[in-house]
C-alpha cells in the first residue's frame, strides 16, 4: 500500500513512518521541518519538504497514495491563543487543503490526528467517550474539533473515508522537551541535567498519558477499521505530582520539584475512554505509564548531548 504521512519528520510522524515501512508499504512522508528534523525521517521513505498550504496536489499526484496519516499541525496550545491566525491557518486551512488535494488524488482513506485532551474540554464525564459533546476551552482545540467537521464533510460529500483519532496525552522518545506539549520530555531532560523542573500550580491537574507506540499501533489499526472518531488513550489519570514522583524515580533524584503560577485556564482534568477503539479496532494499549517512561528516560539518556 502506499502511504502518505504529513509531519512525518516530527515526533509521532517519525515513528508511524517507521512502522509503515516495517509492515511493506511505500511511505512518502511531507514536512516543513518548522519543528520535525529531517534526521528523524527513515531512510526508505521518499521526504518532500512542503508547508500544508502548499500545492500539495502536485505532491499527492506524483505519491499517489491511497492512505493518508494527517499528523502535521500547530501543536502549542498557548501560542494558539496568542496567535490564532497563525493556528487557524495551520490547523484548518492546512487540512482543507489536505483534503481537497486528497480528494483530486483519489485518495481512499485520511486518519486525521485529532486532540482528545483539548476538543472536549473541561468535562465530569471521566473517562470521557466519544459521544460526549465538543466544548473547546482553545483556539487549538477548535482548530481540531473543525478539521473533523471539515474531515466529516469531505466523507459525506466524495465518499473519502475519514478517521478521527484523538489522542490523549502522548510522551516517548524524540518528542521535543523545548515546547509547551511534552511535559514528560521536558520534566526528563531537566531531571538527567540535574534540574529542578517546575509543576505549574500545586500539580493535582490530570492527563492520560499514552505512549507513542501504542498511538502508532492505533493509526496502524486505522488503516481497515470502520470510519469515525476513536479516542487514543488509557483510560486512566495521573496529576503532574504523580508523574514527576515516577519520573524522578527512574531517573534517580530524590528531590521534589519547585511549583510556579498556575497557567491561566489550564484544564483540570483529562481522561480518555478508549473502549470504542478496543471493540471497533481492535486496540488497546499495551504499555503501562512506568514500562513508557523508563524507555523514554532511556531515550533521552543516550542521545547526543549536543540535542539534549
Amino acid at each position: 500500500m502506499r502511504a502518505l504521512v504529513t509531519g512525518g519528520a516530527g515526533f509521532i510522524g517519525s515513528h508511524l513512518g517507521e512502522a509503515l515501512l516495517a509492515e511493506g508499504h511505500e511511505v512518502t512522508v511531507i514536512d516543513d521541518l518548522s519543528r520535525g528534523r529531517r534526521s528523524q525521517v527513515p531512510a526508505a521513505a521518499q521526504f518532500v519538504e512542503a508547508d500544508l498550504n502548499d500545492d500539495l496536489g502536485a505532491i499527492l499526484a506524483e505519491s499517489r497514495p491511497e492512505v493518508v496519516f494527517h499528523e502535521a499541525a500547530q501543536i502549542d496550545v498557548r501560542r494558539s491563543l496568542a496567535d490564532p491566525l497563525l493556528d487557524t491557518r495551520v490547523n484548518v486551512l492546512g487540512t482543507v487543503n489536505l483534503l481537497q488535494a486528497c480528494v483530486t488524488a483519489g485518495v481512499r482513506r485520511l486518519v486525521l490526528a485529532s486532540s482528545g485532551g483539548t476538543v472536549y474540554g473541561e468535562t465530569e464525564a471521566l473517562p470521557t467517550p466519544e459521544d460526549h459533546p465538543l466544548h473547546p476551552a482553545s483556539n487549538y482545540g477548535a482548530a481540531k474539533a473543525a478539521a473533523e467537521l471539515y474531515g466529516e464533510v469531505y466523507s459525506q460529500v466524495y465518499g473519502m473515508e475519514f478517521v478521527a483519532l484523538r489522542y490523549s496525552n502522548v510522551y516517548g522518545p524524540r518528542q521535543d522537551p523545548h515546547g509547551e506539549a511534552g511535559v514528560v520530555a521536558i520534566f526528563a531532560e531537566r531531571l538527567l541535567r540535574g534540574e529542578v523542573p517546575t509543576i505549574n500550580g500545586d500539580g493535582t491537574q490530570t492527563r492520560d498519558y499514552v505512549y507513542v507506540a501504542d498511538v502508532v499501533a492505533a493509526n496502524l489499526a486505522a488503516l481497515a477499521g470502520p470510519p469515525g472518531a476513536y479516542n487514543v488513550g488509557t483510560g486512566t489519570e495521573c496529576d503532574v505530582n504523580e508523574l514527576y514522583a515516577r519520573l524522578a524515580r527512574i531517573v534517580g533524584v530524590s528531590g521534589a520539584a519547585t511549583h510556579g503560577p498556575a497557567k491561566p485556564g489550564e484544564q483540570r482534568r483529562s481522561c480518555l475512554d478508549p473502549s470504542r477503539a478496543a471493540a471497533r479496532l481492535g486496540w488497546r494499549p499495551r504499555f503501562s505509564l512506568d514500562a513508557g517512561l523508563e524507555t523514554t528516560v532511556t531515550w533521552f539518556r543516550e542521545r547526543d548531548p549536543v540535542h539534549v
